[in-house]
Formats: structure tokens, sequence, C-alpha cells
């Protein structure tokens, strides 16, 4: 008999193990090739307006994707390689050496990679429609998505997974020929046995989460963190990762002890379940640990870049209320940019508005507090054109001004301040080409945006431009003195804003690019924002979900490893008398006792790195809660699916007239 011959014998004998390994690889291949595609898909490229930066996050993206999918599948594999020590030593009893033996495991690798690719690659094709689908979707784009398998995908897929079927090839000949021949028929013998517990460090642990999450949630109180800054945070994180893992090591195994020792211990099945997972404390306290650590960064994650991404759009619409505004041309160029816009984006409203040209006499940041993300260049406004804009826009920022007084507007200030008559701050101007001072009173500091950053449609944006509401009194009798200074801005609004890409650039070249003549486009940083937060989502949701199977996969096996450890314990209680009923009741206890601990506790550090000390800035946005809770809730979900599938499977290895050979 070949080597080819026995492999192929060993995966029809060893169906249920080969499809387990089978599917670990499949999936790696449907979600590498499914992200691939929309980096080189056609339809997707031609929506994008920032296709240098799109194909720069997919490509940063796809290789971290990578890199889960080989910590995935190479979690797999050791688990793979494992269950058959015990084979590979009866192998090497009857004359095999151990290259023969690799090269038996290599064909099969290379069967089942090839199955993998072909398959993987099928149905990533389909599915990478529906995710650009989805893409689109997320971007607010209309455009279709065909059907395409791309051909640089497809063959950056397969050199990927020929790399990783040699490092699997790799992995599983050092894994067989590190092992003696004696230890590879023990290696399914060995088990943990029970540790000591202390009550001490189990409330140790307990303190020490309690301790990070009064932290954690005190995040930003002047006394606990402003002043001691760098003590609150080590003590937080450690209170996080030294609470954590004392909770699995000790907590856990010294309640399992305190059950143990109850009068109801030998009631039902309770000293079944409580017994065998007191032998695998040791074995699991350090999975479980981390585990639930990266839990948390996943979901922590994934509900920022959601949040990000809800946030987006309601931050594009207040940084860029005005959907078209430039420097006013002459009559003949407005009626061309007038006619243009009205062609396919009708005209929903149209203001103009004149400020003065003005320069800061005192220290900017009197007014701006950081003044470095504003322009050099001050622009003084009259009271009645900015209510009239704010009108436009259906808000409720109105001011009504008196003499001196004026209202600094810096969007993005993040305590917006009114100053009381007699405390307001003095800030000295002066009218550009003019030769007078004029000293103004701050009357307060809005968060507000009348002129957004100036646009290029090529990604880039100008800084703030730093804009200051007068009195119409007070700049009445600036504009005689200073005539030469002004300058007037066009403002439209229209419809379909964020999808008028084309119409910016026509308006744009009618406008003119000279250095003093201004142009923005809502479209322009809609493209920005909304496009990278977009892709930022879906990579991230990308990331998750390889994670997520990568996480779920090291209790997964785990579990099935100790299952097919405990065939003969399992039995032994069958022939004592223990029925099916009450072994699977045990099974899902036990297993209910590894999954959902480090589940829970990832969700409680997830909630609350994200709730408190993130998104403070965001705290009053409606929908934070609700975000947060579905990214939890969608976690929990498919956490308890991994669950309910290692219940099923685990009752099966133990079964005899289901366990595997």
């Amino acid at each position: 008999m070949s080597l080819l011959d026995l492999s192929w014998r060993n995966m029809k004998r060893n169906f249920r193990l080969y499809t387990i390994y089978f599917v670990s690889m499949l999936i790696g291949v449907i979600i590498h090739f499914t992200f691939s595609s929309l980096m080189f898909n056609d339809d997707v490229l031609a929506a994008i307006k920032n296709k240098q930066n799109y194909q720069l996050g997919v490509s940063i993206a796809s290789i971290v994707v990578f890199l889960f999918i080989i910590f995935f599948i190479l979690y797999a594999n050791s688990f793979f390689m494992k269950q058959r020590k015990k084979e590979f030593g009866m192998y090497l009893l009857f004359g095999l050496n151990e290259r023969q033996v690799a090269w038996m495991v290599f064909l099969e690798t290379l069967f089942l990679s090839a199955i993998s690719l072909v398959g993987g690659m099928f149905v990533g094709g389909l599915l990478s429609k529906f995710f650009g689908m989805l893409l689109m979707n997320l971007m607010q784009y209309d455009n279709a998505i065909s059907l395409s398998f791309p051909i640089e995908a497809a063959g950056l897929t397969v050199g990927l997974f020929a790399l990783l079927t040699c490092i699997i090839s790799v992995q599983s000949y050092l894994s067989v020929r590190r092992v003696q021949l004696i230890e590879l028929f023990h290696a399914k013998e060995k088990t943990d046995k029970p540790l000591r517990f202390s009550v001490l460090l189990a409330m140790l642990a307990i303190l020490l989460l309690g301790v990070a999450f009064f932290l954690i949630y005190k995040t930003g109180d002047q006394v606990i963190w402003k002043d001691h800054f760098m003590v609150s945070f080590i003590a937080a994180t450690v209170g996080v990762i030294g609470g954590t893992y004392l909770f699995f090591r000790q907590f856990l195994g010294w309640a399992l002890q305190r059950m143990s020792r109850g009068q109801r211990y030998f009631a039902g099945d309770r000293s079944l379940w409580i017994s065998a997972l007191r032998f695998s404390i040791r074995g699991n306290a350090l999975n479980l640990t981390f585990i639930s650590l990266f839990s948390a960064m996943l979901m922590f994650l994934v509900g920022f870049v959601s949040i990000n991404y809800a946030v987006q759009f309601d931050a594009v619409k207040r940084e860029f209320p005005n959907h078209i505004a430039f420097s006013s041309p002459d009559e003949g160029t407005l009626k061309q940019i007038e006619g243009l816009i009205q062609e396919k984006h009708p005209i929903t409203a149209h203001e103009k508005i004149t400020g003065l040209r003005a320069a800061a006499v005192t220290d900017r940041g009197i007014a701006f507090g950081e003044p470095k993300y504003f322009t050099e260049e001050l622009l003084l406004f009259p009271e009645s054109d900015y209510n009239r804009i704010v009108k436009l826009h259906n808000d409720e920022q109105q001011v009504d001004l008196q003499g001196q007084e004026t209202v600094v507007l810096s969007k993005g200030i993040p305590d917006p301040v009114k100053f009381v008559a007699g405390e307001q701050p003095e800030f000295t101007v002066k009218a550009a080409g003019g030769a007078e001072n004029v000293t103004l009173r701050i009357a307060e500091k809005k968060d507000y945006t009348l002129l957004s950053m100036a646009t290029d449609g090529q990604g880039e944006a100008s800084p703030k431009i730093a804009v200051l509401i007068v009195s119409d009194e007070a700049f009445g009798s600036l504009k005689q003195a200073e005539a030469e200074a002004l300058a007037s801005f066009d403002i439209y609004q229209i419809k379909d804003a964020k999808n008028a890409n084309a119409l910016a650039r026509g308006v744009q070249a009618l406008v003119g690019s000279a250095p003093d003549t201004y142009f923005a486009a809502f479209c322009d940083l809609y493209s920005i924002q909304i496009e990278g937060s977009s892709l930022l989502l879906f990579s991230a949701s990308f990331l998750a979900v390889i994670a997520l199977f990568a996480l779920g996969s090291i209790i997964y096996f785990k579990q099935l490893r100790e299952a097919t450890e405990q065939q003969r314990q399992y039995a032994i209680l069958r022939k004592i008398g223990v029925g099916d009923v009450v072994m699977k009741r045990v099974i899902r206890k036990q297993l209910l006792f590894v999954f959902f601990p480090p589940l829970i506790l990832g969700m409680l550090h997830s909630w609350f790195i994200t709730y408190y000390p993130t998104l403070r800035e965001v705290k009053d946005f409606p929908q934070l809660t609700s975000i947060i809770t579905g990214v939890l809730s969608l976690y929990f979900v498919i956490y308890f699916l991994f669950y309910l599938s290692s219940v099923s499977i685990y009752y099966k290895i133990v079964n005899p007239k289901n366990a595997m050979t």
C-alpha cells in the first residue's frame, strides 16, 4: 500500500476529525478571498472616490486578517496532530520512519488545502458580491456591484495558502519528530492534577477587578486621573489583567472547591461535572484569561469603529453644513455655476454673506484654544448674515450682540462657553490693509461652523476658517473704514449633495484657483470621512469574524481534546448505569462553566472600557448605548452557537457508539 493510499484511507476512517480541520481551512479561504476580491472589484473601485486610500486600507487589513487566519488554522492543525499521536505511534512501530509519516501528513494537508481553495474561492466569490453591496450601503452609495472572481484575488489567495500549507507541513513534521514513541502511546492518558485554591487569592481576584472597574468608571475625574494619571493607569491595567487571571486560576477553582464540600455535592449530577472541572482548571486558566482579555479588546474595537461610523454622518453635517460654498465670482460666472448645479442637483437654497478679512493683533489663543488648527487670517461677519445662514440650516444657534461684542466660531471646541458682562476677554484685531486696531469683547465661544474647511477634491482639506461674528453696528463701522478688505461668499444647498463629486469639480473649475479663492464642497469631506469610517468598520468586522473563530477554536478544540481523553471515564459511567440524559446534562453544565465565564467577563471589560473613558465626547449621541449593546449581543450569540456545537461534538466523542476511532 502506498502512502497516498494510506492517506486516503485515514481520511475516510477519521472523517469527523478531518471534517473539523477541513472546515477550519475552508473558513479561512472564504474570508480571505472574499476580502481580497473587494480590493480588485472594478465596480467597487469605480464607486470609491479616494481609491488610493481604499486600496492601501484594504491591503493593510488583508494582511492582518491573514495573520489571524494563520493563527486560526495552525491552532486547528495543532489539535489535529495531537489527536493523531497514537495513530502516528502505530505507524512508527510498524516500520515507517518519521519522514514517511510527515510526507503522508503533507499529502493529506495538500489534498485538504486544494479542496478548501477551490470550494472557498467559489463561496468567497459569491459572498464578495453581497459584501460589496454591504460596503456600498455603509458608504450610502447607490452603485450596483456585479458578481466577479478577480484573477488577482485568486492568485493572491492561492499564493498565501500555498505558503500556509508549507508552514503547516513544517509544524506537522516537528510535531511528529519531537515526541518519543512511548510518549505517542500515552499522549492521551495525561491528565491535570487538581490545584489547591486559596480563599485569599480568590478574594484578591474580586478586589483587583473591583478596583479596576472603579478606576475605569472614574476616568476623567480630576483627582484620580488628572492628578495621578500614571498611578491610576497602572492600577487599572494590573487590576484588569491580574484580576482576570486570578479569577480563572483561583476564584473559579475556589468556588468549585466550596461546591464540592457542600451538603448537596452528591445530589443529582453535581459531583460529576464539578469534579471534572476541578481537574481541568490548571490547563484552562491561561487560555480563559487570554480569551477574556482578547475578547474585550475585540468587542471594544468593533464597538468603537461602529460608533465612529455612526457619529461620522452627524459630524460631517456639522463640519460641512454648506453643500457648496465659494468666493463670490462675477455675475456671469455665477450664472454659469447656477446652470451647472441645476442640471443634476437642483438648488434648494442660496445665500450670500459678506465678511471682512482681518488679522489678530493679540494672541490668537485667547479666541481659539488651538490656533494651529485655524487659518492665520480672520474673517469677521455681521450677526445678521450669520443668523440668516443659521436659519437656512434650521438651527437654533442665533446670536444677539451689542456694541463691540463678538462670538468666536471654533468648531471642535471641547467646552463651549458664554462669558458674563464684565468678564469678557478682550481680543484685538486689525482689518486687512487697515491702520487702526479694533478691540472686541468675546461674549461666547460657540461650537459651530459658518464656513467649513476649503477642499480640493483630492482628499485634502485646509485648516479651519477662523471666524468671528460681530454686531451689525460694529461691522458697519469697520466696513466703511476698510471697504477693500471685504470678502463675499455664495452658499448653496442642493439635492443629493453626497453624490455631487462631478458637480463639485465643475464648479471648482469655474471659481478658479487663485490663492485667495475659497471653495468647499460637502461631498469632498463626505468621501474622506464616510469612506474612511466605512472601510474601517468593514475591515474591523472582517477581522472580528476571523478573530472570533480563532478565539472560539481555542476553547472548542481544547474541549474536544479533553473529551477524547475522557472517553474511558464516560465509558465507566455508562457501565454503572448513567444514562444518556444525565450524560448530556453533565456535559452541558461542564462546558457552560468553561465557555461563559470568559465571555461574560470579556463583555464586562469591553463595556467599561468602551463606555466610560473612550466615548465621553460623544456620550450624548442617541445611538451610543444601542450600538454597544448590539455588538455585545451579537458576540454573545456567536459564542452561544460555539457552545451548542461543542456540546454536540463532545457528546458524540464520549459516546462509545459514536466515538472516533
